[in-house]
């Protein structure tokens, strides 16, 4: 299940920035429990990021879809720090990073 939502999540884009949060390192981790309570812990590229209600739903929305998922909290935190190392290559190179 863990593998489908992390396919899930590669489906919601920041829109400020047009990557997705999985390939832009935004994801810390998933834990489920035994009851399909899922619980995704991330971050935002910036504190007070403007978009974080439509993110947070975006991806509330999307682990939804899958199978077996009863219910879906976002926490997000802010340690560690998110930084432009957490980025995958592919998101590097969308957004002309080094």
């Amino acid at each position: 299940m863990k593998e489908e939502i992390m396919e899930r999540l590669g489906e919601v884009e920041d829109p400020e920035l047009g990557i997705d949060i999985v390939n832009l390192g935004l994801v810390y981790g998933v834990d489920i429990d035994d009851d399909g309570n899922v619980k995704i812990t991330m971050t935002l590229t910036a504190m007070g990021c403007p978009l974080a209600g439509t993110i947070n739903g975006q991806v509330t929305e999307a682990v939804k879809k899958v199978d077996g998922v009863r219910d879906v909290e976002v926490n997000i935190v802010w340690n560690p720090p998110w930084t432009k190392d957490r980025m995958s290559r592919y998101a590097k190179i969308a957004l002309g990073i080094q």
